[in-house]
């Protein structure tokens, strides 16, 4: 359930974050015990690639940063193969810290630009 601070910095960012066909958006949503990572392309408005804990071959705990960090690398590793090497980084009001930040750094280390 979204919080209304929380609801606030995801409607600024929203406000000015759009993904396109060139630079589709990753969305990132967190949850108590999962997490969840999309690449979208909002003209279409349709999800492109996704990775989340949820996931069968997941095997770690889902709510710890650690999760976050293989999510992270994961959803880098399956844009590179549809071919798609730059995002919009959409933080969903989230604070840019903790797990948030974990898997912007491990997606970046495999390979997206944002």
């Amino acid at each position: 359930m979204l919080t209304k601070a929380r609801a606030k910095r995801h409607a600024r960012v929203r406000a000015r974050v759009f993904g396109t066909q060139d630079r589709p958006r990753l969305s990132v949503f967190r949850s108590d015990k999962n997490l969840y990572a999309q690449v979208i392309d909002d003209v279409l408005g349709k999800t492109l690639v996704a990775a989340s804990t949820v996931e069968k071959s997941f095997k770690a705990y889902g709510g710890n940063k650690k999760a976050a960090e293989i999510v992270g690398e994961v959803l880098g590793k399956r844009c590179l193969e549809k071919g798609i090497n730059k995002v919009v980084f959409d933080r969903g009001g989230y604070l840019y810290h903790g797990r948030v930040k974990a898997l912007a750094d491990k997606a970046r280390e495999a390979g997206l630009e944002f």
